[in-house]
């Protein structure tokens, strides 16, 4: 089996090309674990690349993307969104949540419902790249097909 034919990347390739024709899944030849490979196997800035970042926010689990630059603020989290507990949910929750394992977190397909936000800083680049289900697999999309794709609400996020 192919990185391709894996389940995660189908899923991820499927909405996005119901959403957009014009979009798919890429494999890289080397890894887009993290922000820093990703964009070094690009070639694009580090903040074009999308991190999706799955938060445990009080009693339910919360999804944010960020510029590779930039880190998610765990101050502005709670205070932008009123939780009083916000952390980094661990690799088993990830992976029984959205589907997906840490380094292809895809901001789309995920296997439940989950609110997604958007560090408004990913707005300042034409396009991003997001992960597609692994490690190797990314998209390419702009600013408000990223938006209207994860239903996601822009907020200030990041440090």
């Amino acid at each position: 089996m192919t990185i391709i034919q894996k389940e995660p990347v189908q899923r991820v390739d499927k909405i996005i090309r119901d959403f957009n024709q014009n979009l798919s899944v890429s494999v890289l030849k080397t890894s887009a674990k993290t922000a820093l490979e990703a964009s070094s196997s690009l070639g694009c800035e580090v903040g074009a690349i999308v991190k999706s970042l799955l938060f445990k926010t009080d009693n339910k689990f919360t999804l944010f993307l960020v510029a590779g630059d930039k880190k998610a603020s765990l101050k502005k989290i709670k205070k932008n969104f009123g939780f009083l507990d916000v952390s980094m949910a661990s690799p088993e929750d990830v992976k029984n949540i959205t589907g997906y394992t840490i380094g292809g977190v895809s901001p789309v397909g995920h296997l439940n419902n989950i609110n997604i936000y958007i560090d408004n800083s990913l707005e300042r680049f034409n396009f991003l790249f997001a992960a597609a289900g692994h490690p190797n697999c990314i998209f390419k999309i702009n600013f408000p097909d990223l938006k209207k794709i994860t239903k996601g609400i822009v907020k200030d996020i990041t440090e």
